[in-house]
């Protein structure tokens, strides 16, 4: 359970976690992050990586299990991402910025 802002939340409360990469998180985001997030386990985590190799990329990873994500989705900006239930969108990636 983690404090924030006077509120108290629990892990297990979270449906969607969201990272947007930085030059300075991007491994942390990646690694560390990434293994964070599907111990807890969140069910979604969308990383959004604009310094990624060979370019920018949205990954969706999904199905936790056992401190890893078992299914990911990575398209490069400009590709759309299918969010599941319970939110079940399209998110529309065109207009991302490169860095």
């Amino acid at each position: 359970m983690r404090k924030r802002g006077g509120r108290r939340f629990d892990a297990a409360d979270i449906l969607l976690a969201v990272e947007i990469t930085s030059r300075s998180t991007a491994r942390q985001d990646r690694t560390k992050k990434l293994r964070g997030y599907a111990h807890a386990p969140v069910p979604l985590y969308l990383l959004i990586d604009r310094f990624d190799q060979p370019g920018p990329t949205v990954t969706l990873y999904s199905e936790p299990s056992d401190g890893a994500y078992g299914q990911s989705v990575r398209v490069p900006f400009g590709k759309p991402v299918e969010l599941p239930e319970p939110f079940g969108i399209t998110l529309d990636t065109t207009g991302f910025p490169l860095p």
